[in-house]
């Protein structure tokens, strides 16, 4: 024998039947908080910011770039002439 139950509620009545705790206020919170900070560090993504907070760490920071850049030109089949 074979039942099937189809169940008729929006998600606040399945959440409220089943006991859950109500975490709506909590969530966008945390929504809003993420928001603030992407937008407080996106300046961060640009190139120019970039390559002054790079240059900002001297040569040890240019030569580990330079060693990644090689690292993923190996890794694509491209060689590199090292001087």
């Amino acid at each position: 024998m074979k039942m099937t139950i189809e169940v008729d509620c929006s998600p606040e009545e399945a959440r409220r039947f089943l006991g859950l705790p109500d975490v709506s206020a909590l969530n966008q919170h945390l929504v809003s908080e993420m928001q603030k900070r992407i937008d407080a560090n996106m300046s961060m993504l640009s190139p120019d910011e970039l390559v002054k907070n790079w240059m900002a760490f001297g040569t040890g920071a240019q030569e580990q770039f330079r060693k990644l850049m090689e690292a993923g030109l190996a890794a694509a089949g491209t060689t590199t002439r090292t001087e």
